[in-house]
């Protein structure tokens, strides 16, 4: 079985909290390939990312790291619950960092792995650290199209002007609130007439034993969420995303969007080597942890990341 180790590497940027997954068998005085494995947006590194995803890499053979976003989950950082994608890219240079340091760590193979809003991070992570020699996306969201759609209910401008006027008001002494992302429970999400499948079953994932974790908050301090409104985590694919890399979708999209921003990308990055799988009959959050899509995405995604690093 695969064994993890709680670290942080304060003198390398933030102060991130991150657990280490080491393959069976694992020997100090060898050299793995390794892997960044970074958590959803509201998510933290107990979640999918780490129990699911980095577990399921070490097992077959990969030193992952998975870490809690800055700001958010066992890290450090003050104010909480900062969702900022200039930081959580950052967090994957750290990462990818603080791995080149290790002994056991073999610097010229490391990949990276990213969950809905963190595989588009990995993504946009990878366009500009040519470090990350391989690169996976599950059921990746692009947090900038995101927030100025859904999150604005298509009114981005408007949305633009209230965090303005949030930010001025804490400036000025005004509490800073973190908002709920989601719905309490999903009874309480369908009386409030809410139908889309990705909200409901975000709710179930987040809001239960399912998925629910101390730490994985799902909220976010809205009034710093204005560097989001103009980020596009696939700006410059077409020149500079050229690593080999794999996307993974469920075929029932909903409104987070991961289905249609997986095409995109697939379509825009510069990779000649490059591939999208598309899990038939699963949604969005079936690929968190239902071992039938989960398994189909892991027979894909552990070849690549072996014939690759």
């Amino acid at each position: 079985m695969s064994t993890i180790k709680t670290v942080s590497y304060p003198n390398l940027g933030w102060n991130t909290a991150a657990d280490i997954h080491l393959p069976p068998g694992f020997d100090e005085t060898k050299k793995y390939p390794s892997i960044v494995s970074t958590h959803p947006i509201g998510s933290c590194k107990e979640q999918t990312a780490g129990n699911i995803y980095a577990k399921g890499l070490a097992e077959a053979g990969f030193v992952v790291l998975v870490h809690d976003a800055s700001f958010q989950g066992a890290s450090g950082g003050t104010p909480r619950f900062i969702e900022d994608p200039a930081i959580r890219v950052s967090d994957i240079r750290f990462a990818v960092d603080y791995l080149q340091s290790l002994p056991y760590v073999d610097a010229e193979r490391i990949g990276a792995i990213g969950v809905c809003g963190g595989g588009a991070y990995t993504v946009h992570a990878g366009i500009t650290d040519h470090r990350i020699k391989a690169l996976v996306s599950i059921t990746g969201v692009n947090y900038g199209r995101l927030i100025r759609e859904g999150f604005a209910q298509f009114k981005p401008r408007e949305l633009a002007e209230g965090i303005a006027q949030m930010r001025t008001a804490q400036a000025q002494g005004a509490e800073r609130n973190a908002a709920n992302l989601l719905p309490d429970s999903v009874a309480a999400a369908k009386a409030a007439g809410i139908t889309d499948i990705d909200v409901l079953e975000a709710t179930d994932y987040y809001k239960t034993g399912r998925g629910q974790q101390p730490n994985g908050a799902t909220s976010q301090l809205m009034s710093f969420s204005g560097a989001a409104m103009g980020w596009d985590a696939f700006l410059q694919a077409e020149v500079l995303l050229t690593q080999p890399l794999m996307i993974v979708v469920g075929d029932k999209p909903g409104g987070f969007g991961a289905y249609r921003d997986g095409w995109e990308i697939y379509g825009r990055a510069a990779s000649t080597d490059k591939h999208i799988v598309v899990v038939e009959g699963w949604s969005h959050y079936d690929l968190y942890d239902k071992p039938e899509p989960v398994s189909l995405a892991m027979a894909k995604l552990v070849p690549f990341f072996k014939d690759r690093l």
